[in-house]
């Protein structure tokens, strides 16, 4: 019996040590953080809009070819009025207006390619009596990788219109960045 824990606890060590495994465990963490500011944001109370993309979370968050691409968009002079956001929308909801979030679910995929993909599911327009999508769902997909030592934002992916695929935001801040 000794024997079978001793070999169980060298497997678990062993596996736990190796690159990529322990990724998918830990891929949730800044997506879980960024859509509990999202729903602080959208709660319906009068607090402060939390800046998902503001300086200390760039740094501790997000890539850094995500921050930088994010950085770059911002010295755009078109970007936003209010010269916050290269967004004129909450990319999160994918919109200006939304209801409390609903029915919030994060699941994390297997590691790939360096990379695990963590997909947000919640609703969003609840509250917006009349409105046809009313208990439409939305997707949201982020990209999670590991860089120095953390487990990152690489990428969000947003639902395009109807018909067209997702929206990669770090492709999308490219484009802004050179004013398109």
């Amino acid at each position: 019996m000794k024997k079978i824990a001793v070999l169980l606890a060298g497997l678990v060590a062993a596996l736990s040590a190796l690159p990529g495994l322990s990724l998918a465990a830990d891929a949730t963490a800044p997506v879980e953080e960024i859509m509990r500011d999202t729903q602080k944001n959208w709660a319906g109370d009068d607090s402060d809009w939390i800046d998902i993309f503001g300086e200390a979370m760039l740094s501790r968050l997000y890539s850094h070819d995500f921050s930088d691409k994010y950085k770059a968009a911002v010295q755009n002079p078109a970007a936003d009025e209010d010269g916050i956001s290269p967004f004129d929308y909450d990319v999160i909801v994918n919109g200006q207006d939304a209801c409390p979030l609903q029915n919030l679910s994060i699941d994390s995929g297997q590691p790939a390619n360096g990379a695990t993909e963590v997909t947000v599911k919640f609703k969003a327009a609840t509250c917006m009596e009349g409105t046809p999508d009313k208990d439409a769902i939305t997707t949201v997909r982020f990209d999670v990788i590991e860089e120095d030592g953390k487990t990152v934002i690489d990428d969000i992916m947003i639902q395009g219109e109807e018909g067209k695929g997702p929206i990669s935001l770090k492709e999308a801040m490219v484009q802004i960045a050179k004013g398109e």
